[in-house]
């Protein structure tokens, strides 16, 4: 037996809802993130929001004694970077990650943000790295796989000559931040489990620039790439339908 939970009708509701306060989180922190702010700055704003307007929990919070209320992975770094006091410069690229429980429920997402001008490599692995979350997403219905996800993510990265890192990957959302399934993002067509209504999960590439090896930082939470090239992640949560499947934390801006 599959240990993947199927949502109840009402588990979907909450769902939206925490989705929907994690995706204006992204909305409202876009105009903050330029040349000269810290990572600290944006994790206050992010966690001032969230606790004082949403009356929400920022979940990364003591989550397996993580300092603070987001995530900020800067260039090289690939995901579950620490803000503090560094600086945001012309040309840097950040993933800035959210996730708000409300009423017991966990909404999931983030997205790449680029401070001042981003090189032309910076720009294109950004761009192509949300391609490929937006390819994995569109092979999600039911009787489908989870193996189809990770081959068109890992199939559009490898085709723009960029690579996908494979030691950290989605992951089942509810109650749990992260519960069943472990999503890959790469893989085979029609292999895993099928995928059924109800189910819900994120689905998040994390794509490098140069090879896909990572190691993790004496923090014991910041991933970095190995050569130090440049990395790019972004992340939805998504609810597999009936039909096909709905992303809960989509914003106003995306046209998918």
């Amino acid at each position: 037996m599959s240990d993947i939970i199927i949502k109840t009708q009402q588990d979907i509701e909450k769902m939206r809802i925490s989705c929907r306060l994690a995706a204006d989180v992204i909305d409202m922190i876009g105009p903050f993130i330029k040349v000269g702010v810290t990572t600290d700055e944006l994790n206050q704003i992010c966690h001032d929001y969230i606790v004082n307007l949403q009356q929400a929990i920022p979940a990364p919070l003591n989550y397996h004694g993580f300092p603070k209320s987001i995530c900020t992975s800067i260039n090289h770094q690939v995901c579950h970077g620490i803000p503090g006091p560094r600086i945001l410069k012309d040309g840097d690229i950040i993933n800035v990650d959210i996730t708000v429980l409300k009423d017991s429920y966990h909404g999931d997402t983030s997205k790449m943000f680029m401070a001042g001008k981003p090189s032309v490599l910076a720009e294109r692995l950004v761009n192509i790295t949300q391609e490929c979350m937006y390819r994995g997403i569109q092979q999600i219905k039911p009787g489908g796989f989870f193996g189809d996800i990770g081959a068109a993510i890992q199939e559009f990265a490898e085709k723009n000559r960029l690579t996908v890192v494979r030691e950290y990957c989605g992951h089942g959302i509810g109650k749990v931040f992260h519960e069943p399934p472990n999503v890959l993002h790469y893989g085979k067509p029609k292999t895993g489990e099928m995928l059924k209504p109800g189910m819900i999960f994120t689905v998040e590439p994390m794509i490098n620039a140069g090879k896909r090896d990572v190691r993790l930082l004496p923090d014991g939470w910041t991933v970095v790439t190995k050569d130090h090239s440049l990395s790019a992640q972004w992340e939805h949560t998504i609810l597999v339908t009936e039909t096909g499947y709905e992303i809960l934390t989509k914003r106003d801006e995306e046209t998918i």
